[in-house]
């Protein structure tokens, strides 16, 4: 059952090239902040932190290319395509600069940005980020065969485990958010965008080193103010990869949630949302 207090931002609708892009926007004062999923993902990942970020900042989530509502045209989906494209959303929207808050893929997408762009970024918040090491899950691994992506047909059957295994504890995950999420996750015609993003950026030993090392080589060129956020049980990408990005960004600060999975953001909300508007007040 979903709550009747949850307040769920409207589906807004912007052409980002030739692709129509589902957002969300809350907030009418501060400074710009975009919040960017991890790969798959939706902007319903940040359903718990968008209402508290927009008491002080003018928030955007949206679903990147490829993922949720938004188009998924053939590409490579490599992470210089992503960056464009976050770019051309912002430009889409009349945004000059911003700060972005990335999970995951998202994260790693948000690297290259600051690598492509630093005139157009204000901070940077890497949330158990994609980009910084080999290391990923073994499941994830297997993402790279094209086969096992087209196999994976949703159902609930294997939703809800796929998702508690992102977490270190599973029953904090609220119920209402599940049914929020699960038409996202079941729309048809995902697996192929899914598909061409794994086999862009991973293979069976883990992320591509073509991948990987151009950023952790040029993290030291990153000069924004950054937050390295990460969950310390996070089964999806390991801790080691927060003391990564630490050593390297020269600007940097990080913050180790203990008992924690891929999702601080999801998982432990409220702490979340006050370390990072701590960090955006600075």
């Amino acid at each position: 059952m979903i709550s009747t207090t949850l307040k769920i931002p409207q589906d807004e609708y912007v052409k980002v090239g030739s692709v129509k892009t589902r957002y969300w926007r809350a907030g009418d004062k501060g400074s710009p902040v975009i919040l960017l999923h991890g790969g798959g993902g939706s902007v319903e990942f940040w359903l718990y932190n968008i209402p508290v970020l927009a008491k002080h900042h003018r928030v955007y989530a949206f679903d990147m290319v490829g993922s949720g509502l938004s188009d998924k045209p053939s590409a490579t989906y490599c992470l210089t395509y992503q960056a464009q494209f976050i770019k051309d959303f912002m430009e889409a929207l009349g945004l000059d600069r911003a700060t972005l808050i990335g999970n995951s893929m998202g994260g790693g997408a948000a690297l290259q940005f600051a690598l492509l762009f630093p005139e157009r970024l204000h901070k940077l918040v890497l949330v158990d980020s994609f980009g910084l090491g080999r290391e990923i899950s073994f499941g994830l691994r297997l993402a790279s065969i094209p086969f096992v992506v087209r196999s994976l047909r949703p159902n609930r059957r294997i939703f809800e485990p796929m998702i508690r295994h992102d977490f270190h504890d599973p029953t904090c995950i609220p119920q209402e958010w599940l049914e929020i999420r699960y038409p996202i996750f079941a729309l048809p015609g995902r697996q192929k965008a899914l598909e061409q993003l794994a086999r862009t950026n991973l293979s069976l030993l883990g992320v591509r080193r073509s991948v990987y090392r151009p950023l952790v080589e040029q993290l030291s060129k990153i000069a924004a103010p950054t937050l390295i956020v990460w969950g310390k049980q996070d089964r999806i990408l390991p801790v080691a990869h927060a003391y990564v990005a630490a050593k390297h960004l020269p600007n940097s600060q990080l913050h180790i949630f203990d008992s924690c999975g891929h999702h601080p953001h999801l998982e432990r909300p409220d702490e979340f949302n006050h370390l990072v508007l701590e960090f955006l007040a600075r």
